[in-house]
Protein backbone atom coordinates (compact mmCIF):
# COMPACT_ATOMS: atom_id res chain seq x y z
CA UNK A 1 0.00 0.00 0.00
CA UNK A 2 1.46 3.28 -1.02
CA UNK A 3 1.59 6.41 1.11
CA UNK A 4 -1.04 8.10 -1.06
CA UNK A 5 -3.49 5.24 -0.59
CA UNK A 6 -2.88 5.22 3.18
CA UNK A 7 -3.55 8.97 3.41
CA UNK A 8 -6.70 8.61 1.33
CA UNK A 9 -8.07 5.86 3.61
CA UNK A 10 -7.20 7.81 6.79
CA UNK A 11 -8.83 11.03 5.63
CA UNK A 12 -12.53 10.93 4.73
CA UNK A 13 -13.70 12.28 1.47
CA UNK A 14 -13.77 16.06 1.81
CA UNK A 15 -15.75 16.58 -1.33
CA UNK A 16 -19.21 17.96 -0.51
CA UNK A 17 -22.08 18.90 -2.67
CA UNK A 18 -22.40 22.70 -2.73
CA UNK A 19 -25.82 23.92 -1.58
CA UNK A 20 -28.08 25.26 -4.26
CA UNK A 21 -28.12 29.02 -4.36
CA UNK A 22 -31.65 30.33 -4.11
CA UNK A 23 -32.82 32.88 -6.55
CA UNK A 24 -33.78 36.36 -5.25
CA UNK A 25 -37.47 35.69 -5.87
CA UNK A 26 -37.21 32.45 -3.89
CA UNK A 27 -35.65 34.25 -0.92
CA UNK A 28 -38.37 36.91 -1.00
CA UNK A 29 -41.08 34.27 -1.17
CA UNK A 30 -39.54 32.36 1.75
CA UNK A 31 -39.36 35.50 3.89
CA UNK A 32 -42.95 36.38 3.02
CA UNK A 33 -44.09 32.84 3.92
CA UNK A 34 -42.34 33.05 7.30
CA UNK A 35 -43.97 36.40 8.02
CA UNK A 36 -47.42 35.26 6.92
CA UNK A 37 -48.63 34.21 10.42
CA UNK A 38 -47.54 37.57 11.84
CA UNK A 39 -49.37 39.49 9.12
CA UNK A 40 -52.50 37.40 9.64
CA UNK A 41 -52.41 38.12 13.38
CA UNK A 42 -51.89 41.87 12.76
CA UNK A 43 -54.78 41.90 10.27
CA UNK A 44 -57.10 40.20 12.75
CA UNK A 45 -56.14 42.68 15.49
CA UNK A 46 -56.69 45.64 13.15
CA UNK A 47 -60.12 44.35 12.20
CA UNK A 48 -61.06 43.80 15.85
CA UNK A 49 -59.86 47.26 16.88
CA UNK A 50 -60.82 49.38 13.87
CA UNK A 51 -64.14 47.84 12.85
CA UNK A 52 -66.11 49.11 15.91
CA UNK A 53 -64.70 52.60 15.40
CA UNK A 54 -65.53 52.55 11.69
CA UNK A 55 -69.02 51.28 12.50
CA UNK A 56 -69.57 54.15 14.95
CA UNK A 57 -68.31 56.76 12.47
CA UNK A 58 -70.56 55.45 9.69
CA UNK A 59 -73.48 55.27 12.12
CA UNK A 60 -73.04 58.94 12.93
CA UNK A 61 -74.36 59.77 9.44
CA UNK A 62 -77.50 57.62 9.71
CA UNK A 63 -80.95 58.87 10.57
CA UNK A 64 -83.11 57.45 13.33
CA UNK A 65 -85.23 55.60 10.75
CA UNK A 66 -82.14 53.93 9.27
CA UNK A 67 -81.09 52.69 12.70
CA UNK A 68 -84.51 51.16 13.34
CA UNK A 69 -85.26 49.68 9.90
CA UNK A 70 -81.96 48.91 8.14
CA UNK A 71 -79.46 46.20 9.15
CA UNK A 72 -76.70 47.23 11.53
CA UNK A 73 -73.98 46.76 8.91
CA UNK A 74 -75.78 48.80 6.23
CA UNK A 75 -74.10 51.96 4.99
CA UNK A 76 -75.78 55.34 5.55
CA UNK A 77 -78.03 56.46 2.71
CA UNK A 78 -76.52 59.97 2.71
CA UNK A 79 -73.54 61.68 4.32
CA UNK A 80 -74.57 64.91 6.02
CA UNK A 81 -73.58 66.69 9.22
CA UNK A 82 -77.05 67.04 10.75
CA UNK A 83 -76.27 64.62 13.58
CA UNK A 84 -73.03 66.46 14.41
CA UNK A 85 -74.77 69.82 14.47
CA UNK A 86 -77.55 68.44 16.64
CA UNK A 87 -75.06 66.87 19.05
CA UNK A 88 -73.01 70.07 19.38
CA UNK A 89 -76.02 72.32 19.88
CA UNK A 90 -78.97 70.50 21.45
CA UNK A 91 -76.82 67.83 23.07
CA UNK A 92 -74.47 70.36 24.74
CA UNK A 93 -71.46 68.40 23.47
CA UNK A 94 -69.59 71.63 22.71
CA UNK A 95 -69.97 72.72 26.33
CA UNK A 96 -68.85 69.30 27.50
CA UNK A 97 -65.74 69.49 25.33
CA UNK A 98 -64.94 72.94 26.69
CA UNK A 99 -65.21 71.66 30.25
CA UNK A 100 -63.00 68.66 29.47
CA UNK A 101 -60.33 70.94 28.00
CA UNK A 102 -60.52 73.32 30.98
CA UNK A 103 -60.11 70.37 33.34
CA UNK A 104 -57.58 68.26 31.44
CA UNK A 105 -54.97 70.87 30.54
CA UNK A 106 -54.41 72.29 34.07
CA UNK A 107 -54.56 68.82 35.61
CA UNK A 108 -51.98 67.36 33.24
CA UNK A 109 -49.74 70.43 33.59
CA UNK A 110 -49.76 70.17 37.40
CA UNK A 111 -49.26 66.40 37.35
CA UNK A 112 -46.31 66.58 34.98
CA UNK A 113 -44.58 69.55 36.61
CA UNK A 114 -44.94 68.27 40.17
CA UNK A 115 -44.17 64.68 39.16
CA UNK A 116 -41.01 65.62 37.28
CA UNK A 117 -39.85 67.83 40.16
CA UNK A 118 -40.53 65.05 42.67
CA UNK A 119 -38.70 62.47 40.55
CA UNK A 120 -35.73 64.84 40.24
CA UNK A 121 -35.65 65.47 43.99
CA UNK A 122 -35.89 61.77 44.82
CA UNK A 123 -33.33 60.41 42.36
CA UNK A 124 -30.86 63.21 41.60
CA UNK A 125 -30.68 65.24 44.80
CA UNK A 126 -29.07 63.65 47.84
CA UNK A 127 -30.85 64.17 51.15
CA UNK A 128 -31.74 62.09 54.16
CA UNK A 129 -34.98 60.14 53.97
CA UNK A 130 -35.53 60.30 50.21
CA UNK A 131 -35.93 56.51 49.92
CA UNK A 132 -38.56 56.53 52.64
CA UNK A 133 -40.33 59.42 50.97
CA UNK A 134 -40.38 57.51 47.67
CA UNK A 135 -42.04 54.55 49.39
CA UNK A 136 -44.61 56.86 50.97
CA UNK A 137 -45.44 58.36 47.57
CA UNK A 138 -45.66 54.92 45.97
CA UNK A 139 -48.09 53.87 48.67
CA UNK A 140 -50.55 56.27 47.06
CA UNK A 141 -50.74 53.96 44.03
CA UNK A 142 -52.18 51.19 46.21
CA UNK A 143 -55.00 53.39 47.57
CA UNK A 144 -58.19 52.81 45.51
CA UNK A 145 -59.60 56.07 44.21
CA UNK A 146 -63.15 55.02 45.07
CA UNK A 147 -62.31 55.11 48.79
CA UNK A 148 -61.50 58.81 48.89
CA UNK A 149 -64.22 60.27 46.65
CA UNK A 150 -66.85 60.74 49.37
CA UNK A 151 -64.43 62.32 51.91
CA UNK A 152 -63.09 64.60 49.17
CA UNK A 153 -66.59 65.66 48.18
CA UNK A 154 -67.31 66.53 51.84
CA UNK A 155 -64.14 68.61 52.04
CA UNK A 156 -64.86 70.40 48.77
CA UNK A 157 -68.41 71.14 49.90
CA UNK A 158 -67.21 72.67 53.19
CA UNK A 159 -64.61 74.76 51.36
CA UNK A 160 -67.28 75.95 48.91
CA UNK A 161 -65.81 74.96 45.55
CA UNK A 162 -68.32 72.30 44.50
CA UNK A 163 -69.92 74.61 41.92
CA UNK A 164 -66.65 74.95 40.01
CA UNK A 165 -64.24 72.74 38.08
CA UNK A 166 -61.61 72.93 40.82
CA UNK A 167 -62.67 69.65 42.52
CA UNK A 168 -61.95 67.78 39.30
CA UNK A 169 -58.59 69.49 38.75
CA UNK A 170 -57.40 68.92 42.32
CA UNK A 171 -58.57 65.31 42.42
CA UNK A 172 -56.97 64.40 39.09
CA UNK A 173 -53.72 66.05 40.16
CA UNK A 174 -53.52 64.23 43.48
CA UNK A 175 -54.46 60.85 42.02
CA UNK A 176 -52.02 61.13 39.11
CA UNK A 177 -48.98 62.22 41.11
CA UNK A 178 -47.90 58.85 42.62
CA UNK A 179 -47.64 57.04 39.29
CA UNK A 180 -46.02 60.03 37.59
CA UNK A 181 -43.45 60.36 40.37
CA UNK A 182 -42.62 56.65 40.13
CA UNK A 183 -42.17 56.82 36.34
CA UNK A 184 -40.08 59.99 36.43
CA UNK A 185 -37.87 58.54 39.17
CA UNK A 186 -37.21 55.54 36.93
CA UNK A 187 -36.39 57.83 34.00
CA UNK A 188 -34.00 59.95 36.09
CA UNK A 189 -32.35 56.75 37.33
CA UNK A 190 -31.42 55.96 33.72
CA UNK A 191 -29.49 59.25 33.32
CA UNK A 192 -25.80 59.04 34.37
CA UNK A 193 -25.33 60.86 37.65
CA UNK A 194 -21.97 62.18 36.42
CA UNK A 195 -23.83 64.71 34.26
CA UNK A 196 -25.38 66.40 37.28
CA UNK A 197 -22.16 66.10 39.30
CA UNK A 198 -20.23 67.87 36.54
CA UNK A 199 -22.86 70.60 36.45
CA UNK A 200 -22.56 71.04 40.22
CA UNK A 201 -18.77 71.35 39.94
CA UNK A 202 -19.24 74.05 37.31
CA UNK A 203 -21.39 76.03 39.74
CA UNK A 204 -24.86 74.96 38.59
CA UNK A 205 -27.38 74.94 41.43
CA UNK A 206 -30.19 72.38 41.85
CA UNK A 207 -32.86 74.67 40.41
CA UNK A 208 -30.82 75.63 37.36
CA UNK A 209 -29.73 72.02 36.86
CA UNK A 210 -33.38 70.98 36.85
CA UNK A 211 -34.47 73.45 34.17
CA UNK A 212 -31.29 73.50 32.03
CA UNK A 213 -30.15 69.85 32.18
CA UNK A 214 -32.90 67.60 33.50
CA UNK A 215 -35.88 68.83 31.50
CA UNK A 216 -34.14 68.85 28.06
CA UNK A 217 -32.85 65.32 28.66
CA UNK A 218 -36.29 64.13 29.72
CA UNK A 219 -38.43 65.69 27.00
CA UNK A 220 -39.50 62.34 25.48
CA UNK A 221 -40.24 60.90 28.91
CA UNK A 222 -42.16 64.02 29.92
CA UNK A 223 -44.22 63.84 26.74
CA UNK A 224 -44.96 60.17 27.33
CA UNK A 225 -46.11 60.73 30.91
CA UNK A 226 -48.14 63.76 29.83
CA UNK A 227 -49.97 61.75 27.17
CA UNK A 228 -50.64 58.87 29.56
CA UNK A 229 -52.13 61.26 32.09
CA UNK A 230 -54.00 63.15 29.36
CA UNK A 231 -55.81 60.01 28.20
CA UNK A 232 -56.46 59.00 31.81
CA UNK A 233 -58.00 62.35 32.75
CA UNK A 234 -59.89 62.84 29.49
CA UNK A 235 -61.49 59.38 29.55
CA UNK A 236 -62.37 59.40 33.24
CA UNK A 237 -66.03 59.02 34.14
CA UNK A 238 -66.22 58.10 37.82
CA UNK A 239 -64.52 61.19 39.27
CA UNK A 240 -66.23 63.56 36.83
CA UNK A 241 -69.61 62.01 37.57
CA UNK A 242 -69.03 62.29 41.33
CA UNK A 243 -67.99 65.93 41.45
CA UNK A 244 -70.24 67.27 38.67
CA UNK A 245 -73.14 68.92 40.48
CA UNK A 246 -74.55 70.87 37.53
CA UNK A 247 -75.02 69.89 33.86
CA UNK A 248 -73.13 73.02 32.81
CA UNK A 249 -69.98 71.58 34.46
CA UNK A 250 -70.20 68.12 32.90
CA UNK A 251 -67.19 66.81 30.99
CA UNK A 252 -67.42 64.97 27.69
CA UNK A 253 -67.68 61.52 29.27
CA UNK A 254 -70.51 62.62 31.57
CA UNK A 255 -72.14 64.38 28.62
CA UNK A 256 -72.05 61.20 26.54
CA UNK A 257 -73.57 59.26 29.41
CA UNK A 258 -76.45 61.68 29.79
CA UNK A 259 -76.92 62.38 26.08
CA UNK A 260 -79.79 59.89 25.88
CA UNK A 261 -81.81 61.89 28.38
CA UNK A 262 -81.52 65.06 26.31
CA UNK A 263 -84.21 63.85 23.95
CA UNK A 264 -86.39 61.66 26.17
CA UNK A 265 -85.38 58.61 24.10
CA UNK A 266 -82.18 57.31 22.58
CA UNK A 267 -81.29 59.25 19.43
CA UNK A 268 -78.57 57.10 17.95
CA UNK A 269 -77.41 59.53 15.28
CA UNK A 270 -76.40 62.43 17.58
CA UNK A 271 -75.06 59.94 20.12
CA UNK A 272 -72.81 58.26 17.54
CA UNK A 273 -71.74 61.68 16.25
CA UNK A 274 -70.62 62.79 19.71
CA UNK A 275 -68.73 59.54 20.25
CA UNK A 276 -67.09 59.86 16.82
CA UNK A 277 -65.82 63.36 17.62
CA UNK A 278 -64.30 62.03 20.83
CA UNK A 279 -62.54 58.97 19.43
CA UNK A 280 -61.31 60.63 16.24
CA UNK A 281 -59.70 63.49 18.16
CA UNK A 282 -57.92 61.09 20.53
CA UNK A 283 -56.87 58.85 17.64
CA UNK A 284 -55.31 61.76 15.76
CA UNK A 285 -53.32 62.80 18.84
CA UNK A 286 -52.07 59.26 19.38
CA UNK A 287 -51.08 58.69 15.73
CA UNK A 288 -49.07 61.91 15.45
CA UNK A 289 -47.26 61.41 18.77
CA UNK A 290 -46.81 57.62 18.58
CA UNK A 291 -43.04 57.77 17.95
CA UNK A 292 -42.52 60.13 20.86
CA UNK A 293 -44.47 57.79 23.12
CA UNK A 294 -42.36 54.79 22.10
CA UNK A 295 -39.13 56.76 22.57
CA UNK A 296 -40.21 57.85 26.04
CA UNK A 297 -41.22 54.32 27.07
CA UNK A 298 -37.86 52.96 25.92
CA UNK A 299 -35.92 55.66 27.78
CA UNK A 300 -36.91 54.35 31.21
CA UNK A 301 -35.85 50.77 30.43
CA UNK A 302 -32.18 51.50 29.75
CA UNK A 303 -31.17 51.25 33.37
CA UNK A 304 -32.99 49.62 36.25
Amino acid sequence: MTATQTLTQARPDSRKVAPRIRQPWERRALRAFRRLPVWILITVLLVVVLYPQLWIILGSFKTQAEFLSNPTWALPESFNLDNYIQALTRGNVATNYRNSILVTIPSVALIVFLGVAAGYALEVMVWKGRKTMLLVILAGIMVPGQMILVPLFTVYFKVGITDTLWPLILTYTVMGLPLTTFLMAAYFRAIPREIFEAATVDGCGPLRSFFVIALPLMKNAVLTVALVQFFSVWNDLLIALTFTVRPELATIQVGLLSLNDQYGSTQYGPLFAAISINIVALLIIFVFLNKKIMAGLAAGSLKG
